[in-house]
Formats: C-alpha cells, structure tokens, sequence
C-alpha cells in the first residue's frame, strides 16, 4: 500500500478489524519511511458490474466513489464511518443481488438517497442537490418541503421549519 503523505510502499499494519457483517476489513498502518498512520478498507472483489453514467459511457462499479460521495454529503454531520460503511456494504450487495452486469448510474444514486434520508437528513439534501443538479434556491427550498411532508406523513417529528 502506497503511503499518502511521501509514496513509500513499505509499511506495517497496526491494527486490524473486521465489520460485523464480514464484508470490509479496516486496517490502521504506518509507512515505514516517514510514520505517517493512514486507513485501508478491504472488500470483496464485486462482479464486473458496470455502471451505466448519465451521458452513456460506462465505468467499473467501484463501491469507493460511493463511499467518497456519502461521506462527503455527511461533512461536519454527526454520521460515522461505521455507518457510511454500512450503506455501501448495503448498497453494494443490493446491486449484487440484481445479477445484472450493466447498472444505471440513476439507480444508484436513488438508492443512496433513499439511505441518506434514513441516515441524515441535511446531508439528504446536500447530495440531492449535486446529484439532482439543483440550479437555485428554490430547488433547495422544493427539496426540503418534500422531505418535510414525507417525515410528517411517516410520523416522524421534524425539528426545523422550512
């Protein structure tokens, strides 16, 4: 594994644990060369699923991007690592268990958005408003009402007033 902080390939592995399910093997080590400590989640390899994106060309699934994206929408929010993990893993086997090899970048966002909302709300929205492209305020303001009604008609308190 590549050190982030001066490139070195030599390292030693501190700790090890592995997730409840048994799906992602986190590992703490430290670079040989400069101590800089750094984290590398393991996975299963997933099929050669691949992704479908909005202009027609394709990429190979990569689970990481999904990571990369949720944790970026949870920024500053009290969501943890533990948790963003658990929806990609969750992500990940949902769209294993479609057998299918070509899989729409649309559908994936839909089902991180739908794990968002459950997570965090405002962190929903964060990446409602790159993925869904929003252009102004009033995107924001459509999006928060909707997710409002939609707590209110599943019978969850809401904190904040739109």
């Amino acid at each position: 594994m590549r050190c982030p902080k001066c490139g070195c390939v030599e390292d030693k592995v501190i700790e090890t644990r592995a997730s409840r399910e048994g799906d992602v093997i986190r590992r703490r080590r430290e670079c040989a060369e400069c101590q800089c400590r750094f984290t590398t989640r393991e996975t299963l390899g997933v099929g050669e699923m691949v992704v479908v994106k909005r202009d027609g060309s394709l990429a190979e699934f990569d689970p990481d991007k999904i990571h990369a994206s949720i944790r970026h929408a949870c920024w500053k929010r009290t969501v943890s690592t533990k948790e963003i993990d658990r929806v990609v893993t969750d992500i990940t086997r949902r769209l294993n268990n479609l057998q299918q090899r070509e899989i729409e970048s649309k559908y994936i966002g839909e089902l991180v958005m739908e794990a968002l909302q459950d997570m965090d709300e405002v962190a929903y929205v964060r990446f409602a408003s790159v993925y869904r492209r929003f252009q102004g305020i009033g995107e924001f303001i459509d999006e928060v009402r909707n997710l409002s009604e939609r707590s209110e008609a599943n019978g969850q308190e809401n904190d904040s007033e739109p």
